[in-house]
This record gives C-alpha cells, structure tokens and sequence, in this order.
C-alpha cells in the first residue's frame, strides 16, 4: 500500500515537472529562431531525432529544450534514467548524448567509443528538504549536523545538535526518516562530496563520494521524483532533492553553512555564485560543491551534457549528430533564459565561452560539423 501511494506521488512529481517545462514553451519557442537552430540538422529538410539519457537533474531542462525545437525540424527523445546509466548508455552507443551531473572519470572515458566533450549547461541547487509540521524553510543545519542525520547518529527533530544551531525555534520530538536515492546518480555524487567534506566518519562508513554508495541507514528511491515522492509521503521525513523538483512539489528546505561559515538558501543566485572562484580544468570537467565564493550556497551541482567530440567515428549519423549539436548551440544561447524559468541557474560568460569554443570544435569523421 504505502509503496504504491509513492509510486502515484512519483508520477505527479514528473507529472508536474513536465507542465512546469511546457509552461515555458511560448517564450522559448520565439527564442529558438534567434538562436539558429530553426532547421533540422544535417541541412536537409526532413526532421531529426536525436536520443539522449542520464540526469535525472537536468530533465525539466532537456525536456523543454526538446519541446521548443520540436516545431524547428528537431526532435528530442530524454529519458531520465540517473547520471550513471546516462554515462553507460554513451558508453554503449544507444544514446546520442549523455546527461552527467558529475564528470566523468577517466575510467569512464577510456571504456567510451573515442574522446568526449562535456559541456556544464546548468547548475542546480541540492536541498536539504524535509516534511516537518510546524518547521518552515530555513533550518540551520551544518555540514557534520546533516553527516550525523544520514549516519543515523541524529535519530530526532530535537535533538542537541540540530536545537544548537536553531535557538528560538520549537522542534518536535519525532523521528528522522532519512530518503535518499536508489539509483546511480550525480546528485548523490555532490550530496556525498558535501558530506565527506565535513565528516570523515560518513567517508569512513558510506565509502568515497561517487554515484552509488553504502547508505548506513534510510529508504532508498529512484529519481530525484522517488525521493520528492517518499518526503512527501513521510512526517518527520528528510532527503536531499534538486531544487526545481522541490520548488515545483513546495518542500521546505534547510538553510546550510557553506564555507565561509553563513547560513545560505538555496536559490538561483546563490547557486549562480556557487561558479565563481572555481578552478576550470580544460576538459571543463567542474565541480561547484563547496565553493569558495562567500555568497555560494555550498551544495550545487553542476549538470553536463556529453557527446563524442567526433560523433561519426562513434556510430552517430552525420545528420543526427549535426542535430546534437545544433541542440547544444540552443541550450547556450536562448536556452539558458529557459533555465531561469525552470529554477536553474545559467551559466556565468566565462563558462559559457569555454563551451561555445569547444562545440565549434565538433567534428564528423574528422570534418567540421556545420
């Protein structure tokens, strides 16, 4: 009973990521045909499937991407399966794109088909939401207080160190349930790499940050819409969840003590700020968990999109991979306004001309792409 109750909330959860994307359609719809990618790809006439899978994060944004440039000769296919299977399915050829909230690692890489581009296309905040009667937004919790709730070394909503950092504020005395994902996901990946940072004894019990680790405690579900699902469905009730989805369900969410020692909410521009001062590699391979930048909130996850920098070599048609690549040129363009619309937080200009650089860099069979 209570697993199917989950499952229908799960549904509505997508359900509502999905209206929230098609909300935005009239707006994009106009911006598609400043952005040069009112064409189906390869030059012909006929339109252009291309397939895409991974993030479960950066869904709401690939999916109106999809939606705008469907009446411009550009048909988009995003099943959001997690970061890892996303990072497989590339691997394995049956998706054109992949959808990566992390990077991938160099193992990943060497088991690809040829060498990648990962373009950063968005950033999203990772809450710390619960379903706590009584309890707004804006719980103060710090790094080793929310380490010790997923150790399960917090076990109540009153407890010492959670009633420390919140003077003033009445806590009840009920249980923690803790939620988190089932799946290979980049969002654990960023969730884990917060935690580590602060507490060895999670790195020590849960193993290294990564996409799949060894939950000490909690109910595990799939999709950041499983776990909206189950905090919903839970009094007392904690998971981390992207900040769209839980905009979009109205969670409440902790306020969380990033580096320099403030209590930040998460919001678009503090996840915005969370890309200054970062260090940029040059295979862009970024990482925004626990920026230095004062103003950050600490827990933001950039999400990537990666295809094979020559995607003929790989399998890819000339004309499918002239349609990825006319897809990413939307997404850097008019497409980061979208993400504003969908509670993302767009790229900063010296990010984005990195990307733009490196999808002029594009080929089919060692050629320039179009």
């Amino acid at each position: 009973m209570i697993i199917r109750r989950i499952r229908s909330v799960a549904t509505a959860v997508v359900l509502a990521a999905g209206v929230a994307a098609c909300g935005s359609n009239g707006s994009s719809s106009s911006s598609a045909s400043s952005s040069g990618a009112t064409t189906s790809s390869g030059g012909g006439g006929a339109p252009v499937t291309i397939n895409g899978a991974g993030s479960t994060l950066a869904a709401p944004i690939y999916q109106q991407w999809g939606s705008t440039l469907s009446s411009h000769g550009l048909n988009v296919n995003y099943q959001a399966t997690g970061s890892g299977a996303g990072v497989a399915a590339l691997q394995a050829g049956t998706v054109d794109f992949a959808g990566s909230d992390p990077p991938m690692k160099p193992s990943e890489i060497a088991a690809a088909k040829g060498p990648v581009a990962m373009f950063p296309v968005a950033f999203g905040a990772i809450t710390v939401s619960y379903h706590l009667s009584g309890v707004k937004s804006g719980l103060k919790l710090d790094g080793p207080t929310i380490a010790n709730i997923f150790l399960g070394k917090i076990k109540t909503w009153n407890d010492p160190a959670i009633k420390a950092l919140n003077p003033g504020i009445s806590l009840p005395s009920s249980p923690i349930t803790v939620v988190h994902r089932s799946d290979s996901s980049g969002t654990t990946k960023g969730f884990t790499t917060f935690l580590s940072d602060y507490s060895p004894a999670w790195t020590a019990a849960a193993g290294p940050p990564d996409k799949i680790v060894k939950w000490p405690i909690g109910t595990g579900a799939k999709g950041n819409a499983g776990v909206a699902a189950a905090v919903q469905q839970t009094s007392g009730g904690i998971g981390y969840l992207d900040q769209a989805y839980a905009l979009q369900n109205g969670f409440t969410y902790a306020s969380v003590k990033n580096k320099a020692g403030t209590y930040i909410l998460p919001t678009l521009a503090t996840a915005s700020a969370a890309a200054v001062g970062i260090n940029v590699p040059p295979n862009l391979a970024i990482s925004t968990i626990n920026s230095p930048n004062p103003s950050a909130y600490p827990i933001v996850s950039q999400t990537f999109l990666i295809v094979y920098k020559d995607m003929c070599k790989a399998g890819v048609s000339q004309s499918t991979a002239g349609g990825v690549k006319k897809f990413i040129a939307y997404g850097l363009s008019s497409g980061q306004a979208v993400e504003k619309q969908l509670s993302y937080a767009p790229l900063p200009p010296s990010i984005l001309a990195k990307d733009e650089a490196q999808l002029s860099a594009l080929t089919c069979n060692g050629s320039p792409l179009p």
